[in-house]
């Protein structure tokens, strides 16, 4: 059996530090199978070279394995220090100086696995789901047989065969102290055929659910062992087409447990009568995946939702409470300059909500938006996307987008653009010590509006 330090490399704190569930859930994997394994988080180790020098001196393991999260954080108006593949590649020289055997995996390299590989000069690659696979690699090294540099993706794992994450009593800590959250996985797969979107490259299109009730005991567990008391649903799109969401919903109320949780929703049709399940078993707020803001751009985008559908589910929301925010990309498909001003309108007629506008899409190969920009002439099949390049409609000029959407949504603290105005005053709220979404705060429903707010609103101004 082996000694294995696993290393999540993410060190972003945007839009809040995220607890690395994916290096737990390999961690688990490796447990069960009878490896010794540690946990070394580089942002719990203020990016400390020194300190993982110290944690393979102490721990003595026989290989690495790097887990990457995200590339780069996606938002077109940033920095290049936004890039994170530079970071990581210090990381693998380092391990590799110290004539160690370093495997990555994670969401993030999967996205380009190859590509990845060769920039960061490690000796192994895992792509998707890494469970199965990485105990399988780990085996083959150990017999010292001839191992493929990538372990392609596979079909994807049923519920009884998904690890629950092997949780680490520091990291856990040290999460609840930073952001307050901790996130939880109830499914895998997504359905939808979004034009743009890497999650079928990383989890597929079919679906598959945790058992419910094992989720519900797995979060009553995190609260009586480690305190924990919100909880974000890392799913791609909590509320499926199926209902397991509503199931899960149905054991966590009878728990009762003291609990909060938020997830990714989509803004389809939603009976009242869900809406009052979910805030019973302990829904705090919904991050909704919009993305398109007319018919025209939901329409090219793939989405299988129209404005309309948008303006009724926040309407839903609103009618029992529930803070809602909506993510929002400007300039992909079909957009104009036209669809950019009706846009700015519909989605300032939406009440009581958060809107986080983004301008232009981040590109990724195997995507239906890639193939698109290459007939377009936009990129070539040798563009490197390593660095971030984004798609927008030749239709449009982007600073000119950029400058409707800052006057459009001027006055409104509501609308957070550029998207890092949001994240400064997130971070002004943190350094006081408040924890969680915070988002939410801006959101003031008719009857609570006089009450006591734990944010003034000079923060968010």
């Amino acid at each position: 059996m082996a000694r294995i330090l696993l290393i999540s490399t993410n060190t972003t704190t945007e839009p809040y530090p995220v607890y690395p569930l994916g290096m737990s859930v390999i961690a688990s994997a490796l447990n069960a199978a009878g490896h010794t394994v540690r946990q070394f988080d580089f942002l719990m180790a203020k990016s400390s070279l020194e300190c993982l020098g110290q944690a393979l001196i102490e721990f003595r393991p026989d290989m690495t394995g790097i887990s990457l999260r995200n590339i780069d954080n996606v938002d077109s108006l940033s920095s290049d220090t936004n890039w994170y593949l530079g970071n990581v590649k210090e990381v693998t020289a380092f391990l590799k100086a110290q004539e160690q055997t370093v495997i990555v995996g994670g969401p993030g390299f999967s996205l380009m696995p190859d590509d990845i590989l060769d920039f960061l000069g490690a000796d192994h690659g895992v792509v998707g789901e890494g469970e199965r696979k990485i105990v399988k690699l780990v085996s083959m090294i150990e017999s010292g047989v001839k191992t493929p540099k990538i372990f392609k993706a596979e079909s994807g794992l049923q519920s009884k065969d998904m690890h629950t994450p092997l949780w680490d009593q520091a990291l856990v800590d040290f999460y609840l102290e930073q952001s307050g959250i901790v996130n939880i996985q109830t499914k895998r797969g997504c359905e939808n055929r979004c034009n743009y979107c890497s999650y079928p490259t990383i989890e597929g299109r079919v679906i598959r659910p945790r058992d419910a009730a094992e989720v519900a005991e797995e979060i009553e567990k995190l609260h009586r062992k480690f305190n924990v008391e919100t909880i974000f649903f890392t799913d791609s799109v909590f509320n499926d087409s199926h209902g397991h969401y509503l199931e899960v919903a149905e054991h966590l109320a009878r728990r009762n447990l003291p609990v909060q949780w938020s997830a990714f929703f989509q803004p389809t049709l939603i009976k009242t009568a869900d809406l009052k399940l979910l805030k019973r078993s302990g829904l705090q707020a919904m991050e909704v995946g919009t993305d398109a803001s007319t018919d025209a751009t939901l329409t090219a985008m793939g989405k299988p939702f129209l404005f309309e559908d948008v303006i009724r589910f926040n309407k839903a929301c609103v009618s029992e409470h529930i803070p809602c925010a909506h993510f929002v990309i400007f300039g992909g498909l079909d957009e104009t300059p036209k669809t950019v001003q009706q846009g700015i309108n519909n989605l300032n007629e939406l009440d009581n909500c958060v809107v986080f506008p983004f301008s232009g899409i981040r590109l990724y190969k195997g995507t239906p938006l890639y193939s698109h920009a290459k007939r377009e002439g936009i990129i070539s099949p040798d563009t490197s996307l390593l660095k971030p390049l984004y798609y927008f409609s030749p239709q449009i000029d982007p600073d000119a987008m950029n400058e409707a959407l800052i006057k459009g949504f001027s006055g409104r603290r509501d609308r957070i653009f550029p998207p890092s105005d949001g994240q400064d005053r997130m971070n002004v709220l943190r350094r006081f010590g408040y924890r969680g979404l915070l988002w939410d705060t801006l959101i003031k429903f008719p009857e609570t509006e006089k009450q006591a707010q734990p944010i003034k609103d000079t923060v968010w101004a």
